[in-house]
């Protein structure tokens, strides 16, 4: 364990990228087979470790703590991990003085044990480990690890280990599971490449870079096909032999959320396209807006009546595996007259091609990017007509232009503290817009952010925070908002939706702080009926 915290700990402390790719090759380097396969997997979010749950955590505090006490502490740190590692107090249960224990040992002692042996393991282990190592600990337990290391970093850092290519590494981690004996093996060359135990695995996706100012002026609109930007998410199904999947952008396996679209996968191969929830039988090809696509995320298992009731479908853009015929490295235009033909051949209820827009210029485009015919749709993507298929994200070969993001200024109401390097600062918000209430103007909630404005900007939200509470529920502060006092910013955000399970009955997509208005009062903040005029037309 000490070598993993001592990783955690340097990781938090290093800003850098080629900084942290060091540490991480270092790490994977120095440390032996199984303790770096399961860092691996705790840094990346693939590892488990079923019985330990937060609730337990918190059990096992408050059987040596005051309760209030562990409530202001866990307030004040802002992080569950963090606040246990320093309030533990192990004198209570004076720890043998044992050899630090190895990462590999403690993960197959926690998942070899049943749910009641688990929670005296966590006792004795967080007697045993000093505040670094029960933060790593629990960090790596609960799967909470915020170290600012992506997927595609630590994947990075295994390919200059061993000089490998990190998309084919991706492609095998995917399909192998923690501890990756074989992939280290293999990395290091004292192995063949592994054999995959399921042949319907995760490729790296291709991504695109953002357009900005400047960009489009050299590029040359006749070499680029557009497509409508769709907001739902993007997956991947592939299909070899019997066995089919539906996999996230970063690799997770969805197919248990949609059976309905699994069972549709007949063909052989890759596609790569976008997730979207439609009408009850989508004759027309119409697409439901994210808040209806949410009723059918992140759950293991779906009812038949969900499925009626948010029948989902795939809007498919780029073949990657014709059958056993890799096109990725054929040119765009290639890869999608076979696409073309692949999706001709499937349940056109489950699936469609993504239509490409026609245009001539820029100033053409960016007109219709604008005003889109769709309200599902979030702009455009621009794809060289003879760009290959490649991982990653490269400048040049794939755009996307979203359309300009909705503005209004809205009163803070709510805060509460952050976490990891903003555990110290009020940085989670909650803000509000007018309506009229029973007793003349009111504020309602209408939206969270927490990003999007800078670490000084970050320091007078939280100087605001502290310097006008007006009461408190729990973590959360409620703040001075009145017609004269208060804050006001300037909200952005992708899109308005309607939401019954919200007060205000509009919910944002992806809404963050743009501005801080201290030129504004609260009175001249937006009014509900502003947003209510931003919802898309009922069908």
């Amino acid at each position: 364990m000490k070598a993993f915290s001592t990783l955690l700990d340097r990781l938090v402390l290093t800003p850098g990228r080629n900084a942290k790719l060091k540490l991480l090759t270092d790490y994977f380097r120095t440390v032996p087979d199984p303790d770096r396969g399961y860092a691996l997997a705790a840094i990346a979010g693939t590892l488990d470790v079923p019985h330990v749950k937060p609730k337990m955590l918190r059990e096992l505090v408050l059987e040596r703590m005051d309760e209030v006490l562990f409530r202001y502490s866990y307030d004040y740190v802002g992080d569950l991990a963090e606040t246990i590692s320093l309030v533990w107090d192990n004198e209570q249960d004076p720890p043998e003085r044992l050899s630090e224990p190895s990462l590999g040992s403690v993960i197959e002692s926690l998942n070899g044990a049943g749910r009641t042996a688990v929670r005296g393991l966590v006792r004795d282990l967080l007697n045993a480990l000093d505040p670094s190592g029960r933060y790593a600990f629990l960090k790596l337990a609960t799967g909470a690890m915020r170290v600012g290391v992506s997927k595609r970093l630590a994947v990075q850092a295994l390919a200059a280990l061993g000089e490998r290519d990190a998309n084919e590494i991706e492609a095998l981690w995917h399909g192998l599971s923690p501890p990756y004996r074989s992939l280290f093996d293999w990395i290091e060359g004292r192995a063949d490449r592994p054999e995959l135990k399921s042949p319907a695995i995760f490729h790296p996706v291709m991504l695109a870079n953002p357009v900005e100012e400047g960009d489009l002026d050299d590029l040359d609109p006749s070499h680029y096909a557009a497509e409508w930007k769709w907001d739902g998410i993007r997956i991947q199904l592939t299909r070899k032999g019997s066995l089919a999947r539906i996999f996230s952008r970063s690799g997770e396996d969805i197919s248990a959320s949609f059976p309905d679209v699994l069972d549709a996968i007949t063909f052989e191969g890759t596609v790569d396209g976008e997730l979207l929830v439609g009408g009850t039988f989508r004759s027309n090809g119409a697409a439901r807006p994210f808040s209806d696509l949410q009723q059918r995320l992140n759950r293991k298992g779906v009812t038949a009546r969900t499925m009626e009731e948010f029948p989902a479908f795939v809007r498919a853009y780029d073949l990657l595996f014709a059958g056993n015929e890799d096109m990725r490295p054929a040119p765009f235009l290639e890869r999608r007259q076979a696409l073309q033909h692949v999706i001709g051949a499937a349940d056109p209820l489950r699936f469609d091609l993504s239509p490409l827009v026609g245009f001539n210029s820029w100033d053409e485009l960016d007109r219709l990017r604008s005003a889109p015919p769709d309200p599902v749709i979030e702009g455009v993507m621009l794809k060289k007509l003879d760009s290959a298929y490649q991982a990653g994200r490269m400048k040049g070969p794939w755009f996307k232009w979203k359309r300009d993001p909705h503005n209004i200024d809205a009163v803070l109401i709510y805060a509460q503290r952050g976490h990891g390097k903003r555990s110290s600062f009020y940085s989670d918000f909650t803000f509000g817009v007018w309506t009229e209430g029973p007793e003349g103007d009111q504020l309602v909630p209408v939206g969270k952010a927490y990003f999007g404005f800078t670490d000084e900007e970050l320091k007078v939200l939280d100087r605001f925070v502290r310097n006008n509470t007006v009461d408190r529920f729990g973590p959360v502060r409620v703040l001075k908002a009145t017609k004269e006092e208060g804050f006001v910013v300037e909200v952005a955000f992708e899109g308005l939706n309607r939401s019954n399970r919200h007060k205000s009955g509009v919910a944002m997509r992806f809404p963050r702080i743009s501005r801080l208005r201290t030129d504004k009062r609260p009175a001249d903040a937006d009014r509900l009926e502003t947003l209510k005029a931003m919802l898309p037309r009922a069908e």
